[in-house]
């Protein structure tokens, strides 16, 4: 059962068009990841699809047209995390998180007598518990990015969606969050969508790929449809496969496509 979906998503910036009429689904409960080179169009979907852009076509959300829903509730039931998210740097892990439950405050700007026990919740959640009174500025990369997805979980969102959570991040962190989204799918049936770049931690993670080139839908599915075929026309390299001692498969880029070095 598809959560989201959307029929001929199209969406122009500066008189051009990016996306190239999509029909997408995104089922509920699942991890979908979206894949395809710089440039394809992969995060202005997201965008489009959290309403954070102007598009023509179709998006729903629950089987109801995303631009009927009213906007604050809109906000609770879908919580975006972009790239390179933004804070004081003088701001507590606590304060931050707490600012996840804006959504759910009433027009007089008052919370809800649960804000409290959801804080805490979402902190438990991420293992920042130990870690709520530390300043952000003081975190590392991987404690900052877990610290933003805990505010993203206060929100109580249906559908969590995650802009290349793990770019910028060394592999030991790279991992370590790549596994709380499992861990966050797994536990609480959340839906997950997020872009990455890594084929090998998509693979890891993914149930549905979206894969985007040039604002074009090229295949769409379960991981099967990510194979070297698949890689070489869209990303122009060759690759390896190699079955992982956790029984994952991994696909690592050995040398560029023969038609990129023929023309190049």
């Amino acid at each position: 059962m598809s959560i989201i979906s959307t029929k001929n998503l199209k969406l122009n910036i500066a008189h051009k068009e990016i996306l190239h009429g999509l029909d997408l689904e995104i089922p509920e409960g699942k991890i979908t990841v979206i894949l395809g080179p710089n440039g394809c169009g992969k995060s202005t979907t997201l965008k489009a699809l959290c309403r954070l852009l102007k598009y023509s076509g179709s998006v729903q959300f629950a089987g109801r047209e995303v631009a009927d829903l009213d906007g604050h509730e809109f906000a609770k039931r879908v919580a975006i995390l972009a790239q390179n998210p933004s804070a004081p740097d003088d701001l507590t892990v606590l304060d931050l998180v707490k600012m996840g439950r804006f959504p759910h405050r009433n027009k007089w700007g008052g919370g809800t007598k649960d804000d409290e026990k959801i804080v805490a919740w979402a902190l438990e959640q991420t293992n920042m518990t130990a870690m709520q009174e530390r300043v952000l500025s003081t975190l590392s990369g991987g404690e900052r990015q877990r610290a933003w997805i805990a505010m993203a979980l206060a929100q109580k969102p249906e559908v969590l969606f995650l802009d290349e959570p793990t770019s910028y991040l060394d592999i030991c962190h790279q991992l370590e969050v790549i596994n709380l989204v499992k861990d966050l799918n797994k536990t609480l049936g959340l839906t997950i969508v997020m872009v990455l770049h890594d084929i090998t931690q998509a693979l890891s993670c993914g149930d549905n790929f979206i894969i985007i080139k040039e604002g074009s839908l090229v295949a769409a599915g379960d991981g099967s449809i990510v194979d070297t075929n698949l890689l070489r026309q869209v990303f122009k390299v060759d690759v390896d496969e190699f079955n992982c001692r956790n029984g994952e498969r991994a696909l690592v880029p050995v040398q560029l496509s023969s038609e990129v070095m023929t023309n190049g």
